[in-house]
């Protein structure tokens, strides 16, 4: 860094770039957005600031005929038996539940491309919180296993082998996947390893299958893994259903889930809090974060949005301070006592002083919760009410987090009203209000939130991940003009 130029220098001497650079990116993804929604004929879904009524809102979207369908609508052979498998595939899975949801369902694809036999997942307990937690404390795996019997071999684990009078373990060989592999990659190299060695063990697993696949039967795979083959256990489910029951006796409720867990910090460098905030928060990250970058990924749409800026978009919105609100997320910061207290009373506050009726599973959930309960479990009971939830509102929708899979979750369950704020557009609103140009701010804010399709079908662009719109692959229309759109026979 040149000596003499202050902060202050380096922001002004870089402002001007950026600013021709977004102004150019906003043009092209517009541009490109626009037209993706007028070939399908979904503009109509769109809202008008002078003509929303959020009241409308707490109802699914339009669905313009679509419904959810994952069956199967070619030939598709039954799995292999034992005799026919190429082999055994063992899948190691870390992170916290969502990642581990995403990996379950590539594990299954890939099993289904190799025609191989499938090891029931194992789940890395050192990757999250020290969870010890397995598949089968969080998962129902007898239902798992039932409902996807015509797509995959699955077994609880590998047989051992006899030889010569000798019972042995059967030898698992290693391989690491590249990043987003490919289909080909699996029928090829993984193929050729698998019949070589019997049995092969891919970690890490994480991100190992690419999302977008030409072949739309594997994509209603994945959809089959994840809307119907991965039911959280009863007493999870039972949990789940008792807090829903409790939000709705008094109406209406949204969910919301602010992203605010310690290892995402770490490990994505998202700096979340205000100006303000950001100088107590990167006291304590010093070690992670030797420079703020918060301004420069706060104005690409890169940062989360923090609960005070989800409670002024929901107010500029119309939605009034008596709209009861279900915050989903699973002890933050608990190994760390500062961030506990940060975040209770000074990251959450602003939030709770627009919206006093939050909620949290500590506060509806049946019974004193067990300070010892697994944070897999509650991660679990918080997807469940945020699926159930009449709206859901994600302040980030980053690979694998929660609000990925549950906004296609929601889409694929009707349709259901997710308020989705597009952060790249709103930053400069905000970043305006913070210094002191707050005039029109709402109206600004409306202008961008009700452009949206809040839930409804609409056309996957990349970067949008297929975990999070996966139409329309998986879904079908009853009188389609596309025969391939056409609902297959029950």
């Amino acid at each position: 860094m040149r000596r003499g130029l202050g902060s202050e220098g380096l922001v002004r001497r870089h402002r001007e770039p950026a600013k021709l650079w977004i102004a150019v990116a906003a043009l092209v993804a517009g541009t490109i957005w626009l037209c993706s929604f007028s070939s399908l004929g979904l503009v109509g879904t769109f809202y008008r600031v002078q003509d929303v009524d959020v009241n409308k809102l707490w109802r699914s979207a339009y669905s313009n005929g679509w419904r959810a369908s994952s069956a199967p609508r070619t030939y598709w052979p039954s799995p292999p038996t034992e005799s026919d498998s190429s082999g055994y595939l063992r899948v190691r899975l870390n992170g916290g539940l969502n990642k581990q949801h995403s990996a379950i369902s590539n594990a299954v694809v890939v099993a289904r491309i190799m025609n191989a036999t499938l090891v029931l997942p194992e789940f890395d307990t050192k990757s999250f919180g020290h969870d010890e937690s397995g598949l089968v404390d969080i998962y129902d795996v007898p239902h798992f296993m039932k409902t996807l019997q015509y797509d995959v071999r699955i077994v609880m684990s590998i047989p051992k082998i006899t030889a010569k009078g000798n019972t042995t373990n059967l030898r698992v060989h290693k391989i690491a996947p590249p990043r987003d592999a490919p289909v080909i990659w699996y029928r090829t190299v993984a193929l050729e390893e698998i019949k070589k060695h019997g049995a092969i063990y891919l970690t890490p697993f994480f991100h190992r299958l690419a999302e977008e696949i030409d072949d739309p039967e594997l994509q209603r795979l994945r959809c089959r893994v994840n809307y119907h083959a991965l039911r959280f256990k009863p007493y999870i489910m039972k949990t789940s259903s008792e807090i829903v029951t409790k939000l709705r006796s008094e109406g209406h409720f949204m969910s919301v889930h602010p992203l605010f867990e310690l290892d995402v910090l770490e490990s994505r460098e998202l700096v979340l809090f205000t100006r303000k905030g950001q100088k107590i928060m990167l006291e304590y990250l010093k070690n992670v974060h030797p420079r703020n970058r918060f301004e420069e990924r706060r104005l690409l749409g890169k940062c989360p949005l923090t609960p005070e800026e989800v409670g002024l978009i929901l107010r500029a919105m119309g939605f009034d301070n008596t709209t009861r609100i279900y915050l989903a997320y699973s002890k933050p910061f608990a190994a760390n006592q500062f961030m506990e207290h940060f975040a209770a009373n000074r990251f959450m506050k602003p939030l709770k002083a627009l919206f006093p009726r939050l909620e949290n599973h500590t506060t509806v959930g049946p019974g004193k919760l067990d300070e010892n309960t697994r944070g897999l479990m509650w991660s679990a009971v918080d997807y469940m009410v945020c699926l159930l939830s009449d709206i859901f509102v994600p302040t980030y929708d980053g690979p694998s987090n929660l609000a990925n899979n549950l906004m296609g979750h929601r889409l694929y369950n009707g349709f259901q009203t997710t308020i989705t704020p597009d952060r790249w557009a709103l930053a400069r609103i905000f970043t305006d209000r913070e210094e002191g140009r707050a005039s029109g701010f709402e109206e600004r804010v409306r202008r961008v939130m009700f452009n949206a399709h809040f839930g409804g079908p609409h056309k996957r662009i990349h970067p949008e991940s297929f975990y999070t719109n996966p139409w329309p692959e998986c879904f079908c229309q009853t009188k389609a003009k596309n025969h391939g759109d056409r609902c297959p026979q029950d």
